[in-house]
């Protein structure tokens, strides 16, 4: 239950996200009313100072089916409201206590100029990345995660593993000039962004012709597993490799996540997904982003509150870390 204050002109504070000198502690404003940030953070122009810098990147592009993952940053920012007033679950306690998170806002992207938008996206995470914080993104279609990607490695100076959550592989071929959701792995790979063999998709239930030696629990074996043992799995798979961790919204079955660009029966619930990831705090945590949440073709809004969701678990496993003491800067 969110709290009150003791002025009954004023019983609640409204607009929290537009003061910047609150860093610390849980927004307790009420969940319809004020400016919508991502879980009421305050906005930022700057991550300079911050811990966590959540930004959007409302890229919609060469997309197969269903554009509208422009979208997506604004509509998980709005579900976000909902979490906001008590300890966050299932954690138990407030992630933003010693924690400073700011919402850095959304890229700009000239919409008429695709062919300039991986390097206007790597630019401006760049520049977040140079202050030290931790990125964590909201999107737009899953092509993002290449010029993240590309930012982060030149940040850390090493390449990561990759845990992506997905039902496709992402695999297409690419003679390194399309902007295409469906080829930023292969990309990835051949820029040596990503070490393949500590890497792995889990949820995957279609069949590409080049997996790279990345390793894969297809959708059906990750349900018969259940999400202890894919989280067990994919512990074991990456070890201590610095590790990017992306979770394509279609990885969920369309049952729990219709609002997205390629829904594929199959999939795993929410739930499944929330377990695993909560699970998953021990890697050497570099990075996230939640894409392809596409709130146009679902109405009710439940794919923007399962993006919010796990977004916010992210945020819990680098509290934790900071809490026991480990380093999340970048």
């Amino acid at each position: 239950m969110a709290q009150t204050t003791s002025d009954p002109l004023h019983p609640r504070p409204v607009d929290d996200a537009l003061d910047a000198s609150r860093r610390y502690g849980e927004s307790i404003e009420a969940n319809y009313a004020g400016a919508v940030s991502f879980l009421r953070r305050p906005y930022a122009r700057s991550a300079e100072g911050f811990d966590v810098a959540v930004w959007g990147v409302p890229l919609d592009t060469s997309v197969s089916n269903r554009p509208g993952t422009r979208f997506g940053p604004r509509a998980i920012r709005e579900a976000s409201t909902v979490n906001v007033g008590d300890p966050a679950y299932p954690f138990g306690f407030d992630i933003f206590a010693d924690m400073a998170v700011a919402d850095t806002g959304d890229c700009s992207l000239d919409y008429g100029r695709v062919e300039l938008m991986p390097d206007a996206i790597e630019a401006q995470a760049a520049k977040r990345l140079a202050t030290g914080a931790h990125l964590v993104t909201l999107g737009g279609d899953h092509f993002l995660t290449y010029p993240v990607l590309k930012a982060l490695v030149a940040r850390l100076g090493r390449p990561v593993a990759l845990v992506q959550f997905d039902a496709h592989q992402d695999t297409w071929d690419d003679d390194g000039r399309r902007i295409d959701h469906g080829t930023m792995i292969t990309r990835a790979v051949r820029d040596g962004l990503i070490v393949p063999e500590r890497s792995m998709q889990v949820g995957i239930r279609t069949h590409a012709p080049q997996d790279y030696g990345i390793a894969i629990v297809d959708g059906l074996l990750a349900g018969e597993m259940g999400p202890l043992a894919v989280a067990s799995r994919i512990l074991g798979h990456v070890e201590d490799t610095p590790v990017y961790v992306s979770f394509d919204i279609d990885c969920l079955d369309p049952a729990f996540a219709p609002g997205t660009g390629t829904p594929v029966p199959g999939g795993v619930s929410s739930a499944f997904a929330i377990s695993c990831l909560r699970r998953l705090g021990a890697l050497d945590l570099k990075g996230f982003d939640i894409v392809e949440v596409s709130p146009p073709y679902d109405h009710a809004g439940i794919t923007a509150l399962a993006g919010c969701a796990l977004a916010q678990a992210y945020l819990g496993l680098l509290a934790e870390r900071k809490r026991a003491g480990v380093s999340i800067a970048l």
